[in-house]
């Protein structure tokens, strides 16, 4: 059966759209007080990944309060280490952690890449019950972590202000930051393929640690295991791949030969220079200023229409915030940015 709202799926196949449709990073989350209540319900926010019933609760729950065009699993990056026994660990007021971080290569013998897709079923199952659920309304979009960004939180154990122990380690021991991507690149394919064979719609690649390195090592290990990733994962699957990488900008003219259908830029970005970049031949993703659902009605407005007319005329547009919705905006302003595009970006797609 078809699904009913196709709008973006039209985008990233370059077909003709009569506005320009949205969804939002992280839009299933903290700021939604229903999704509070699953948290509780969960005891921890580890057991609500895991629960394919949560989880697809958690992923429809914007659905109903906003007229978004598509839905995103709820799921978390670190689950593939996780799976690959690093033991995944959160608090509130911690975030994501690992314990036992990773050193040098031989570490790397603590990790099960042979069994880790069989630990990640759990996800499969969530997105399963959410294409019910869903009842193909709209698309369903499942991800993952870059290799490198994977592998910044297995070195670091954590996020931290100047991740100076995975940075160092790109110049240290360079074979040692290479094997483990290497590892990662199959482990992330088979995820993402196994996440369309039980139903997304679109996968997409949060490279959230991009940012961190400079040119010729963004290139060589954040972008090339992007490339082989997309490169075998095309060879199994004909779904749209979004990449989008945090602090990239500078590199678009490098992302654009990625094989992606279509690139994240985060607000930093100037989305005029980056369709001047990529033509037609590739789609654009973003790019709102998360903070700008802090203002009043005025002030978002201004914002969104300056995202609209940033792009310009064209259909392969996908409205979105920068990076994920925080867990302190009013869910009120999404509702409110949902009508705002309605209202102004068909201006946009006249011909």
């Amino acid at each position: 059966m078809p699904i009913q709202n196709q709008i973006i799926l039209d985008v990233l196949s370059g077909k003709k759209v009569a506005r320009t449709p949205m969804w939002i990073m992280r839009q299933a989350g903290r700021y939604l007080p229903e999704y509070q209540e699953v948290r509780k319900q969960a005891g921890s926010f580890i057991n609500l990944c895991k629960s394919p019933e949560l989880a697809s609760e958690v992923t429809i729950q914007p659905l109903r309060r906003f007229a978004l065009d598509a839905a995103i699993i709820f799921s978390d990056i670190l689950t593939i280490p996780d799976a690959m026994g690093m033991d995944l660990k959160f608090e509130d007021n911690k975030g994501p952690y690992f314990e036992e971080a990773l050193s040098s290569q031989k570490d790397l013998k603590r990790l099960d890449q042979k069994n880790a897709g069989e630990k990640l079923e759990y996800v499969y199952d969530a997105i399963k019950q959410t294409k019910i659920k869903l009842d193909n309304k709209v698309p369903l979009i499942g991800f993952a972590g870059s290799p490198w960004t994977l592998c910044v939180y297995m070195v670091e154990g954590k996020a931290t202000k100047e991740f100076r122990k995975v940075r160092s380690l790109v110049y240290e021991d360079s074979a040692f930051i290479e094997k483990l991507n290497e590892s990662l690149c199959s482990t992330i394919t088979s995820y993402l393929v196994n996440q369309v064979k039980a139903g997304a719609n679109v996968v997409m690649l949060f490279d959230s640690w991009g940012g961190l390195l400079n040119k010729n090592n963004y290139e060589k290990f954040s972008l090339e295991p992007m490339k082989q990733i997309i490169k075998e994962f095309k060879k199994e699957s004909d779904v749209p791949v979004i990449l989008f990488t945090r602090g990239g900008g500078n590199w678009l003219p490098l992302i654009i030969e990625s094989g992606c259908d279509c690139i994240g830029l985060d607000w930093t970005v100037d989305i005029n220079h980056a369709k001047s970049l990529v033509g037609n031949n590739i789609a654009l993703q973003g790019n709102l200023d998360p903070c700008a659902l802090h203002g009043d009605e005025r002030s978002l407005r201004c914002a969104a229409k300056k995202v609209l007319e940033g792009y310009g005329e064209g259909h392969r547009h996908i409205f979105n915030l920068g990076h994920g919705i925080d867990q302190f905006v009013n869910p009120d302003n999404v509702n409110l940015l949902v009508e705002i595009l309605k209202e102004e970006s068909p201006a946009f797609h006249q011909n």
